[in-house]
């Protein structure tokens, strides 16, 4: 598969890595000694780039995919356990997906699914939906190829 480059500047990049974390914007732009409104405009712009994600665990699923950011260390995949209901939830996530465009592609119903989404997070021990993107991309539920196959 050909590799997609996208070339994010120093400022976005590191946005973007603060955040991978589960860490809110204002502590990321605390930690970046910025306005957290400076760290906004730099998110909005890495996202523009980004495929024009609206999602911050979207940017970072293409961001991750396209090594525009640091990749977090892999760890085991055999090391979590995740059913199949919550892990489907993953690419579904990291495309930007409500939890009722999700109940609709997977024919469950909306509280099912946010019920999983809640147990997905808990599973994978992130605090939101961008942390469970750099998580899911640690254990290898999220990869390269299946985010970049999106950008077409």
């Amino acid at each position: 598969m050909k590799q997609v480059r996208v070339i994010l500047a120093p400022r976005e990049r590191q946005v973007l890595e603060g955040l991978a974390d589960g860490s809110m914007l204002a502590a990321v732009a605390q930690n970046l000694k910025i306005r957290e409104g400076t760290a906004a405009c730099y998110l909005k712009l890495a996202k523009r780039k980004l495929n024009g994600v609206s999602e911050t665990a979207a940017a970072l699923a293409i961001a991750y995919a396209t090594a525009s950011i640091g990749r977090p260390k892999l760890l085991d995949p055999a090391a979590l356990y995740l059913p199949r209901e919550q892990r489907d939830l993953v690419p579904l996530i990291a495309r930007e997906m409500s939890a009722m465009q999700m109940a609709t592609a997977l024919k469950r119903e909306v509280d099912v699914i946010r019920q999983n989404g809640r147990e997905l997070l808990t599973n994978l021990q992130a605090r939101n939906r961008a942390h469970a993107i750099t998580q899911a991309w640690k254990y290898q539920i999220l990869t390269a190829d299946q985010a970049i196959k999106w950008l077409r």
